[in-house]
């Protein structure tokens, strides 16, 4: 009954497709070592006068750990996410002395500074308004260190994510590739196409957390499958 009712309700039911225990175990794992390494070596390398990691960092980890393969949680998105948006929002708590309203103008320029340079990354809206009210950055004056303190933290867990991800059998930096051991006789050919895709997206309005490359790589499988069930392979 109770089984009945857990399902019936979905509770539990992974919200992300393809998600599994044993992925959300290696990404808690992947958590304690990544947020871990960043905060042993920070807390060498800076002294006791600055922080010695942001939060926005426990907000890459998840991205970072828990869904490799999404385009927002890449090197440059994290790398270059972090910095950027705690650029953007130090640069707006000098010039906007209203922290309400510094905070609001902070996030939004992070947002379209970070699409325009490729790098959009969900916690560089926090690094941006970490350099707001956070109170180190804005009260402190310490802007160089602030800024110097996002980047090595962003560094430091983009490089034990690809070292850990050599072992966790994901690929980091992701590239969409078939699965290995996996391999089915090919599907019959339907015709689709990189441009099919992008036009369907157009269709659709919506932005999604997956590649083209990805979504064509998973189309395929789905007709190889699809094909293998009704009997034409």
């Amino acid at each position: 009954m109770f089984r009945a009712l857990l399902n019936s309700t979905r509770l539990f039911v992974p919200l992300l497709a393809g998600a599994s225990l044993r992925d959300r175990v290696i990404a808690s794992v992947g958590a304690v070592l990544g947020i871990g390494f960043v905060g042993l070596s920070c807390v060498t390398l800076f002294p006791s006068s600055i922080p010695w990691i942001v939060a926005p960092m426990g907000a890459s980890a998840v991205l970072l750990f828990a869904v490799p393969a999404s385009p927002l949680a890449q090197p440059w998105s994290i790398a270059g996410g972090n910095f950027v948006s705690a650029f953007v929002g130090a640069v707006v708590a000098q010039l906007i002395p209203d922290p309400a309203i510094a905070a609001a103008v902070a996030v939004s320029l992070a947002i379209l500074t970070m699409s325009l340079l490729r790098c959009l990354h969900p916690p560089g809206g926090a690094a941006a308004l970490s350099a707001v009210l956070g109170g180190y950055a804005l009260l402190s004056g310490h802007v160089v260190e602030f800024l110097f303190v996002v980047l090595v933290n962003s560094l430091l867990l983009v490089s034990i994510g690809w070292l850990f991800h050599r072992f966790s059998g994901h690929s980091y930096p992701h590239r969409a590739q078939p699965v290995e051991g996996k391999a089915l006789p090919p599907a019959p050919a339907s015709g689709l196409s990189m441009d099919d895709i992008d036009k369907a997206l157009d269709d659709l309005g919506e932005t999604f957390d997956i590649s083209r490359e990805d979504l064509a790589l998973l189309l395929e499988r789905a007709e190889v499958h699809a094909a293998a069930r009704s009997g034409k392979l």
